[in-house]
């Protein structure tokens, strides 16, 4: 999706730029790992299949892509970064939303490098995401470019998460997701967002979506544009 694609969403550990080549020769190595292959239930592809990939998903109006980067302990708390700063971070993984339909959105993470994980960057790119796909930002420092998916009804918003992956389910809880459903041939959950399993319909949906920005203390002064 071109929507993001000179965008980034800057957080207090993390930031979000759109995937480029330059992430492709990364992105490749990370999946020879097999254990990644499993949980994204990916299959292997060659350097130049992914250069094609990463090609489609730029111009697919279905997906959008940010890779996640982690901050330095140098560049943490300051408001002064660059484009240039962000070519010198980590890539730790990747974030993805696939537009189904209107009631259907399907958000998903990655975090590849494993040092990185357990320590919130999963949670805060999310909060990121989230936000960004949600935001109708008026009156907002962050702007993009028009998109007949966005905003998106925050009720659409749906996960899937191996039934045995506890760390992703638990993830997603804190993101105001709940179970709505097993499915039982791919050994899986589906997460909805504001979900009551009570009733089977979206409750508390303005509640969950302010502890986007609260409990992470991000604010629209770091949601900022940047030209990469």
């Amino acid at each position: 999706m071109r929507v993001n694609e000179n965008t980034a969403l800057v957080g207090k550990t993390v930031v979000l730029v759109p995937y480029r080549q330059e992430h492709v020769q990364t992105y490749h190595e990370w999946m020879k790992d097999p254990d990644l292959l499993n949980l994204t239930a990916s299959m292997p592809l060659t350097l130049e299949q992914e250069y094609d990939m990463q090609r489609s998903w730029h111009l697919d109006e279905d997906k959008l892509t940010f890779i996640v980067l982690a901050r330095s302990s140098l560049q943490i708390g300051s408001d002064a970064l660059t484009a240039e700063d962000t070519l010198r971070m980590k890539m730790i993984g990747d974030v993805n939303m696939f537009f189904k339909d209107e009631r259907e959105v399907e958000c998903e993470i990655m975090i590849a490098e494993r040092e990185y994980r357990r320590k919130g960057c999963a949670l805060e790119a999310l909060r990121l995401l989230l936000r960004y796909v949600t935001s109708d930002m008026k009156g907002s420092e962050m702007s993009r470019q028009s998109s007949p998916h966005l905003p998106i009804d925050p009720k659409s918003l749906l996960a899937r998460v191996g039934a045995s992956n506890e760390p992703s389910i638990a993830l997603f809880r804190k993101l105001g997701f709940s179970t709505s459903k097993y499915v039982e041939v791919f050994d899986e959950v589906e997460m909805r967002f504001a979900w009551d399993p009570d009733t089977s319909q979206p409750k508390d949906v303005d509640k969950w979506m302010s502890s986007w920005a609260e409990e992470g203390n991000e604010d629209a002064r770091e949601l900022r544009k940047l030209l990469i």
